[in-house]
């Protein structure tokens, strides 16, 4: 596997004291105790992870004394990652794990908009676990069932979620900002009996009122045999169904001692996810109980560190795998800070974090960039003295924002973490016994053989990353799928044995990774491959503009029959004339090459953006060409491919959009003999 060199001046490097205190330290110490091992170092440990897997899993299995009955052996029955099972004869409960503990312990504190807070400990949230889910299997729901919700990030949906694992029910949610074909577009399916939604409409609210598409969800769900109100908003009159207060149903005292935790076998489903449908109908992904617990768990101790007496805050929607990733840290110990609200600003986010005195704050590059854009600075606005580690996930996060990161709130270990709905967590992320290296991702994620799989001999280090190995997250297969085959095409079909993501990332000298995007959207102009990442990295540093997308485009009157299209959306007070466009070529040429420069730079309004917060490059792609989306209700902001495709600069030939420059303007003395070496390089590795 081909790696890349890198700069050796890291960002932020551990104290030796806090890498001796670390869980990482910690379990690796409780290796080689039961091994009879030495890791001289972290990537010994992490090779012993993935060579002797089974060992790996079975000890930390032990080490994370989550509660189960039955044997740890076999670990893992079978050899393909396709097809293998892990502790086939163990049996666990999700919720009971996240519950136990000291009950006086902080578990949740749940903030809306407005100033009101609640926090709850970990005995009264298991308490009003325990009566719901009492109310749900005395409802005649059982194991297998599925309950789905339409919840604000609130306190009522984690004890919805808990209850209806604690059953043995399998959850899924989706955030009530998406619109009510969409949600029945992942609900249908699934055949629900229960739902349980949000009634009381909010002044953020857009589009049509949340209880009128909440109405809607239900009317087009005939399996619901019930509902349940998880606030005191007024019930529409179009609901047929049995409807309950969640309120109701908690103030219930008296059950909590009768309650019995059944304990489920470790593959038994847990939750169902949805992959954001841009390519098609979204996919139903089944996510099991004891590797989603186990892989979290790792996660949150060995590569976050978190530990009892954290507080985590994730900027998510229930709608997002975040969510589900941040609940399992309960697991852990951790006090879980949630937000009911509006983004009105980067300090709505930044003073929820001082307020709240939060530990680990986890947000998207997204995010990030539109602080700096804001040019909000929280450490000049913001206690952030609690503060000591953050995550961002979502999109790349490019080296610039390491830079904004550290110059604008504090040194801290700033971890790049990537994975997905798919596995429900990472394949690459952070670790605290290592230096932050701007633009990349510490380490792949224990236990799992992630690799840079060579496109070519000539993409030097970038490769499709797969998985190798066989890993306990990855999930049951699809709903719907009994034999699965859309399962195998999604994941297997392209290199058998082994998971393909769909990502591409390079392996760096030091055992880093950098991700370069989605590899089913690179872009093929005139025989020359490019990573629309790239494009985005080297536009880094042009202030005019906010976000951008870059798209190919079927265009037979060029040489080649495609060109290549950037959309950019400009900050306000911003044009695209002709200066900017000279900018934003003869920076993409200078800092990358000749490649990199569009046929086409188009301004509009907005991108296209799926309801989970991810730019849907697909969707533009589509617009651009002509095409009708192929799932636009998969979309916060359909609109927007309206105005794309309406684009003048995308009907007109190059020529007739803002000039191109000539080569000799965009390059000087010997930089310009290097870009006609490259080009006619290029254009010879065509032929």
């Amino acid at each position: 596997m081909n790696v890349v060199t890198q700069p050796n001046v890291p960002l932020f490097s551990p104290s030796a004291d806090s890498v001796a205190c670390s869980q990482t330290t910690e379990f690796a110490s409780y290796c080689a105790t039961h091994t009879s091992r030495q890791f001289a170092d972290y990537h010994a440990f992490d090779r012993f992870s993935v060579e002797e897997f089974p060992t790996f899993w079975r000890l930390f299995l032990s080490w994370s004394r989550l509660p189960h009955e039955g044997q740890a052996d076999p670990v893992c029955v079978g050899d393909s990652c396709e097809h293998a099972r892990f502790f086939p004869d163990l049996h666990l409960n999700y919720a009971e794990s996240l519950l136990s503990g000291d009950p006086d312990l902080p578990a949740l504190s749940a903030c809306h908009s407005g100033g009101q807070q609640e926090t709850v400990n970990r005995g009264e949230l298991g308490a009003r676990v325990v009566r719901l889910a009492s109310f749900l299997r005395e409802s005649g729901v059982g194991p297998g069932d599925r309950v789905v919700a339409i919840a604000r990030n609130n306190a009522e949906v984690v004890i919805a979620a808990l209850a209806a694992s604690a059953i043995g029910a399998v959850f899924s949610s989706c955030s009530p900002d998406m619109g009510a074909f969409a949600i029945l577009a992942r609900f249908s399916p699934l055949r629900p009996t229960v739902l349980l939604g949000n009634f009381r409409a909010e002044p953020w609210d857009l589009g049509k009122p949340v209880p009128a598409r909440v109405a809607e969800v239900v009317a087009g769900l005939p399996s619901l045999t019930m509902v349940v109100a998880l606030d005191d908003g007024a019930i529409p009159e179009g609901i047929t169904k049995p409807v309950r207060r969640f309120a109701d149903l908690i103030a219930s005292a008296g059950i909590d001692r009768d309650f019995h935790w059944c304990r489920y076998p470790f593959n038994h489903p847990l939750f169902i996810m949805f992959s954001s449908g841009t390519t098609g109908a979204p996919k139903c992904i089944v996510h099991g109980a004891g590797g989603t617990l186990l892989e979290h768990v790792k996660e949150h101790r060995l590569h976050c560190d978190l530990r009892r007496g954290d507080k985590l805050f994730y900027q998510t929607s229930c709608g997002w795998m975040m969510w589900n990733w941040q609940l399992s840290a309960l697991a852990s110990g951790v006090q879980l800070v949630l937000y009911d609200g509006p983004i009105e600003g980067p300090e709505t986010v930044w003073r929820l974090v001082s307020a709240e005195r939060v530990t680990v704050f986890g947000t998207s590059a997204a995010f990030l960039h539109f602080c700096e854009a804001a040019g909000f600075s929280p450490a000049e606005r913001c206690n952030l003295t609690d503060l000591r580690g953050m995550l961002s996930t979502g999109s790349i996060l490019y080296p610039r924002q390491y830079d904004w990161v550290k110059d604008h709130v504090k040194s801290l270990p700033l971890q790049s973490i990537s994975g997905g709905t798919d596995i429900v967590g990472c394949f690459v992320l952070g670790n605290p016994n290592l230096p932050v290296y701007r633009g990349e991702a510490q380490c792949r994620s224990l236990g799992l053989d992630v690799r840079a799989l060579a496109l070519t001999e000539a993409t030097d280090g970038i490769g499709e990353l797969i998985c190798a190995n066989p890993f306990p997250s990855r999930p049951l297969g699809f709903y719907n799928d009994p034999e699965g085959r859309r399962f195998h095409y999604s994941y297997f079909s392209q290199n058998p044995g082994v998971w393909t993501h769909g990502d591409l990332i390079e392996s760096t000298s030091r055992g880093g990774w950098i991700l370069h995007g989605r590899s089913d959207g690179v872009i093929n102009i005139r025989g020359i491959r490019v990573g629309p990442a790239e494009i985005y990295a080297t536009l880094q540093g042009i202030d005019e503009i906010v976000e951008s997308m870059a798209v190919e485009q079927q265009a037979p009157q060029e040489p080649g029959g495609t060109r290549l299209v950037l959309l950019v959306v400009l900050r306000k007070g911003a044009d695209l004339d002709g200066a900017l466009v000279k900018r934003i070529r003869t920076q993409l040429a200078q800092r990358g090459s000749s490649a990199l420069v569009p046929n086409v730079i188009a301004a509009v309004d907005s991108l296209p953006v799926t309801f989970s917060g991810k730019r849907s490059e697909a969707a533009a792609r589509d617009a651009v060409n002509g095409r009708p989306a192929r799932n636009r209700d998969a979309l916060q902001n359909p609109g927007s491919l309206d105005q794309i495709a309406g684009h003048p600069a995308l009907r007109a030939p190059s020529r007739s959009a803002e000039p191109m420059q000539r080569i000799e303007e965009l390059y000087e003395g010997e930089q310009l003999e290097e870009q006609l070496q490259r080009i006619c390089e290029d254009v010879l590795r065509i032929a």
